[in-house]
């Protein structure tokens, strides 16, 4: 029987909450921890922030217990776009480090985001231990992900891995596979961190196939990873393929995988995450699948404290095969507003899409977008494939493929559905993976909303 080494995460929370060596880390010990952080974080913000000052108003000064966590009210994108600078608990001299989000809101107002040094640390020390699963000294890591300016994701990475003796490697975000796989035999590099399709597209590509025995291992981020696209990366490059949770409100990074490939280990030192209910708001017990909600235990520029995130997921209910005490959240697979109704009241998310969708050879990306005419419903898919051997088999296929999905294949045969689906040849479109793929909604009936 295969033992699954357990989580290098373990040992780093372990010291980061101060436990004694010669005590084993629990999971009273880490709620305990974080309840004083979170009672930290609370008095910080308090004191510094003129919103949360506002915020938690006429609230207790402190929790006296996890489970009354609901007692203080949510922090929200909205209260970010709103006035950023309200959340700032540390000086203008201090914050190294502004990101300005971009959404596709209503508003379109940007979210601005501040970091001090100590901050990027926090997260350079993630990457550190993190990374530990994947890569050991001596090895090489080419990052195709956005990394020329100082604290960006991909600078903080090559600080991360410098302290595990591996060389970090920024190619940035992939608008040329050929290009990028070219990069990855110069360097001779063991591993790769980068976006899911654009890594897709890599080993789709006809040069793709040419890395495997080179590369040992892959780090999926920045957008939801599906199943189909690790498979396939894995079944073409021979090697192991780790997923990554994160965003940039949590520091840019939140959980990893660890050996066993079966949910994302949190980094329960710096964030305290629940799962609620994304209805009411309340807790939902461990299995449960509901919005994913953050608080930053040890950031100091700007805290947020209870977060939605609109991600939804779940703690897993049994145990890492690895036995870590930490926590294992299940997989994210797409954003409580995605979630759109077709037919008769049933939802549609992209998450549904991507394993039918990737799952095929070829398939490389896509695009999908709902309109509607006469009360008809349509799924326009705009499918990217490396010069399919036949068109008609593939859109053929594709059409089949997505018709297995209950929601679309209900909504066809009650004729409130019609699929439109064209292809085109190579990747789509060049993301920085600061937003999340999703299914555009261009319905006129919600549009005049």
């Amino acid at each position: 029987m295969t033992t699954v080494p357990i989580t290098p995460l373990e040992n780093w929370v372990h010291n980061k909450i101060g436990l004694d060596h010669g005590l084993a880390l629990t999971r009273p010990a880490i709620d305990r921890y974080q309840l004083q952080a979170f009672n930290r974080t609370l008095d910080h913000a308090r004191q510094n922030s003129p919103f949360y000052r506002e915020h938690l108003a006429d609230l207790p000064q402190t929790v006296t217990g996890l489970e009354r966590l609901a007692e203080i009210p949510f922090t929200k994108a909205e209260d970010i776009r709103r006035d950023s600078l309200a959340l700032v608990c540390a000086s203008q001299d201090r914050i190294a480090r502004v990101v300005t989000l971009e959404t596709s809101g209503t508003t379109g107002t940007p979210k601005r985001l501040f970091f001090t040094e100590e901050d990027q640390e926090l997260t350079v020390d993630f990457f550190h231990h993190g990374m530990a699963t994947l890569v050991g000294p001596g090895e090489r890591v080419l990052i195709l992900l956005p990394g020329q300016t100082p604290g960006s994701v991909g600078d903080l990475l090559v600080r991360g891995l410098s302290r595990l003796q591996v060389e970090g490697i920024v190619h940035g975000p992939v608008d040329d596979p050929a290009a990028a796989i070219d990069h990855a035999f110069k360097e001779k590099v063991d591993c790769l961190v980068g976006i899911p399709v654009q890594v897709l597209a890599m080993a789709s590509h006809r040069q793709g196939p040419a890395l495997a025995g080179q590369i040992a291992t892959v780090l999926l981020s920045t957008d939801y990873v599906p199943d189909a696209i690790a498979a396939r990366i894995e079944r073409i490059w021979k090697c192991r393929v780790f997923k990554h949770y994160g965003m940039t409100e949590m520091g840019l990074g939140g959980g990893v995988e660890c050996s066993a490939c079966d949910g994302y280990h949190l980094r329960e030192a710096d964030l305290l995450v629940e799962i609620v209910d994304p209805a009411t708001g309340l807790p939902l017990a461990d299995g449960n699948t509901g919005e994913v909600v953050f608080t930053t235990l040890t950031r100091d520029g700007m805290p947020l404290i209870r977060y939605r995130t609109g991600d939804m997921a779940a703690f897993r209910l049994d145990s890492c095969a690895c036995g870590t005490v930490l926590k294992t959240l299940g997989s994210v697979r797409a954003r409580r507003k995605s979630n759109l109704r077709v037919g008769r009241g049933q939802t549609l998310s992209i998450g549904d899409l991507d394993e039918r969708l990737f799952a095929m050879d070829g398939v490389i990306d896509y695009q999908a977008r709902l309109s509607d005419h006469d009360g008809v419903d349509r799924l326009n898919l705009t499918i990217a494939a490396w010069q399919p051997a036949s068109v008609s088999t593939l859109k053929a296929a594709a059409g089949k493929s997505v018709l297995a999905v209950v929601a679309i294949r209900n909504a066809v045969d009650d004729g409130l559905l019609t699929l439109d689906i064209q292809l085109t040849d190579g990747p789509l479109t060049v993301s920085t993976g600061t937003g999340k793929r999703r299914i555009e909604d261009c319905r006129e009936r919600n549009t005049r909303r």
